[in-house]
């Protein structure tokens, strides 16, 4: 059976998506606007990646979860972590101070469980999200752990039972890179930094992660050149 996605139209859900649509298919993504700077382009994003595709996409306002942020992801009021792909090994990283600056209260919590009840309606056996190794040492909604533990509620809040998945759990973000170039993602397309300018900042935590990646990868100069925004 087909799965919902839920795609912010960065890299992992981006590579994630296209898994999916090969693995299962896409009953339909799920894209969410909680007030975050960057949800125009996530959204533009997501949408253009599921045109590609001739995916159903659905955008979900969540006003009251940007109400209650406070973060700033959401807050211009206060200033994103600066960092460097060398700084991501620091201790202002590895300690959990830049993942703690840009939390959302239950934000995954929050997109499971409404991707569980479109998944639910639809006979949607699983839910694809974008989780990876890397972030999970510092945000534990994209653990394993959780992965599990959100199981083990829908088992019980649903009558179908969908079950979370990603396909990228176990891989750090030049795994993710070097997966998505192979299997033709829409990676010259996605939209990963916390800002939401016209181009990236290069300069936020989720910037020097896809940085990394893709010199790593040996991808930096090939994203430059099929750069394509929505």
């Amino acid at each position: 059976m087909p799965a919902v996605v839920l795609l912010s139209g960065g890299l992992d859900s981006a590579v994630n998506l296209k898994l999916a649509l090969d693995d299962t298919g896409v009953a339909v993504a799920l894209t969410f606007d909680y007030g975050q700077r960057a949800a125009a382009r996530e959204a533009a994003a997501a949408a253009f990646m599921c045109q590609q595709f001739g995916l159903p996409h659905r955008l979900i306002s969540l006003p009251w979860l940007a109400e209650i942020c406070g973060s700033a992801l959401c807050s211009e009021d206060q200033p994103l972590p600066q960092l460097t792909p060398d700084e991501l090994t620091s201790p202002r990283v590895t300690s959990g101070e830049t993942a703690r600056s840009v939390w959302v209260p239950n934000r995954n919590g929050v997109f499971v469980n409404i991707a569980a009840a479109y998944a639910e309606s639809l006979q949607a056996a699983i839910i694809v999200a974008g989780f990876n190794a890397e972030e999970a040492a510092t945000f534990p909604d994209n653990s394993p752990d959780y992965v599990l533990a959100a199981n083990a509620a829908l088992a019980l809040s649903t009558q179908t039972g969908p079950t979370v998945k990603s396909y990228t759990q176990d891989l750090d973000k030049t795994q993710i890179v070097r997966l998505g170039r192979k299997i033709g993602a829409p990676l010259a397309s996605a939209w990963s930094c916390y800002a939401g300018g016209r181009e990236e900042c290069w300069s936020c935590e989720s910037c020097a992660r896809l940085a990394r990646a893709l010199k790593e990868a040996g991808a930096w100069e090939w994203f430059h050149t099929h750069r394509w925004l929505p």
